[in-house]
């Protein structure tokens, strides 16, 4: 088994060419998918705590606050969590915005969903949801990623995104990328 501790980390980007076609999935039964809501910030660190994006609440309440402290009206129509029957927020991403070479496109962001709750089929409708949230505003989208999430990488690329190819490290991770996924 491969852990990500054992795999180089390149960072690299994948951008999805348009907004049609977006494969639908199905959330199974015992989860939601709702909007943020204002006091959702907690939530929000909380998870990116647990996938291990952050070693503390005050470094992703500073990511928090930077990204989006001054966009929290826009966060109530663009941030997603996956929450449980029982309400507990499990999972997150949000169909953000930003400029990529050149043109403010949509921006799959801060996909992320607890290790409790992963491989439970989850990450497919939250990722649609977003996709659909998307093409709303956008033509087309991008996202960033790594390898040590070259699981994530595969599922973005069985969503139609492309590997962005810019330099020799980025050919190198979409190499590494695909190696791990055929394993």
């Amino acid at each position: 088994m491969t852990t990500t501790e054992s795999i180089e980390h390149i960072e690299f980007a994948m951008v999805r060419p348009h907004l049609r076609d977006i494969p639908a999935a199905t959330l199974p039964a015992g989860y939601n998918i709702r909007l943020f809501r204002h006091g959702d910030e907690e939530a929000w660190r909380r998870i990116e705590i647990a996938v291990g994006e952050f070693s503390s609440d005050d470094r992703a309440h500073a990511q928090f606050e930077r990204e989006f402290g001054a966009h929290l009206d826009e966060m109530t129509t663009r941030c997603f969590f996956l929450e449980t029957a029982e309400g507990e927020t499990v999972g997150t991403t949000t169909a953000w915005m930003g400029e990529f070479q050149g043109d403010v496109i949509g921006r799959i962001h801060w996909v992320a969903i607890v290790p409790e709750h992963q491989g439970r089929g989850l990450s497919k409708p939250l990722l649609s949801t977003a996709l659909d949230r998307l093409a709303q505003e956008h033509d087309r989208a991008y996202l960033t990623t790594q390898t040590t999430s070259y699981r994530a990488a595969g599922l973005y690329a069985s969503y139609g995104f492309e590997p962005v190819i810019e330099t020799e490290a980025h050919l190198r991770a979409w190499a590494l990328v695909q190696s791990l996924l055929a394993r």
